[in-house]
């Protein structure tokens, strides 16, 4: 077995905490629309769309005027630290085209202490879609 320097034994610490935590959400806190707009209307949470600016056709969720969303890019998602809650028990989505960068900014989100991080498994643009025919925009 490898020998962990102090560092990383603290990072696999984290990890194990936050395994232990997405044990208890339903589907290892990968959620459908439905469950992702509950978190938003009942729960308070904000929406980070992490597409990287390559993967954006058209707008992205804060553009498209989504309520609490940010568009934090994946590939530079360390610039928006500062948009964060400051309440690590705070709720927070993330979403992608397909889940990848979704579930990858849920895990840094997980190791920087979130406890209530959901990853959102549809596809943004659908989600937006359905936002601005919502909003009679469509």
């Amino acid at each position: 077995m490898a020998k962990l320097t102090e560092f990383e034994q603290n990072v696999a610490e984290r990890m194990k905490e936050q395994i232990e935590l997405n044990k208890e959400k339903p589907e290892f806190g990968n959620v459908d629309l439905k469950r992702a707009l509950e978190l938003l209307k009942e729960a308070g949470a904000i929406l980070l769309d992490v597409r990287p600016p390559a993967k954006v056709c058209g707008e992205n969720a804060e553009e498209a005027d989504i309520p609490d969303s940010y568009y934090t890019p994946y590939n530079e998602f360390f610039n928006y630290l500062d948009i964060l809650p400051e309440d690590k028990t705070s709720v927070i989505v993330t979403a992608c085209l397909k889940g990848y960068f979704a579930n990858r900014v849920k895990a840094y989100l997980e190791m920087l202490g979130y406890e209530n991080v959901y990853a959102y498994s549809g596809n943004i643009e659908e989600w937006i879609a359905c936002h601005k025919a919502h909003k009679g925009e469509i």
